[in-house]
């Protein structure tokens, strides 16, 4: 079993700055793929940044230049560096990991989401 667990999510001013945690625990092989997501009510969820497994990057138009993401790889953990954040980055995000489970299989698995307010 895996479970993703997310942390440091909370109510900022705008301009200023959050930095997000999501740690992987349970029987995992390699993590291909890390995302950030977020949810708004009413809308869809949308993808934030992602890096891959050897460290590509890629980032939502909205948020390049001042989101950052980055995996420890030997602490199964992404990171989501949230810096001049805007009142419209206001937000239920969640972490996402392709995970591979062994040489034969890989699944999806999603944290249990965590609140960002930004105050105008």
């Amino acid at each position: 079993q895996v479970e993703l667990v997310e942390s440091g999510g909370g109510l900022v001013e705008a301009g200023g700055s959050l930095r997000l945690s999501c740690a992987a625990s349970g029987s995992i092989w390699w993590i291909n793929t890390w995302a950030w997501y977020r949810q708004t009510p009413g809308k869809q969820r949308e993808s934030v940044a992602t890096v891959t497994g050897g460290g590509t990057t890629n980032y939502a138009d909205s948020v390049t230049g001042r989101f950052t993401i980055s995996r420890d790889n030997a602490k199964n953990t992404v990171y989501l560096q949230m810096n001049k954040l805007k009142p419209e980055d206001t937000a239920v995000y969640y972490c996402n990991a392709n995970i591979r489970l062994n040489f034969k299989s890989s699944s999806d698995y999603w944290g249990q989401g965590t609140q960002v307010t930004v105050s105008s």
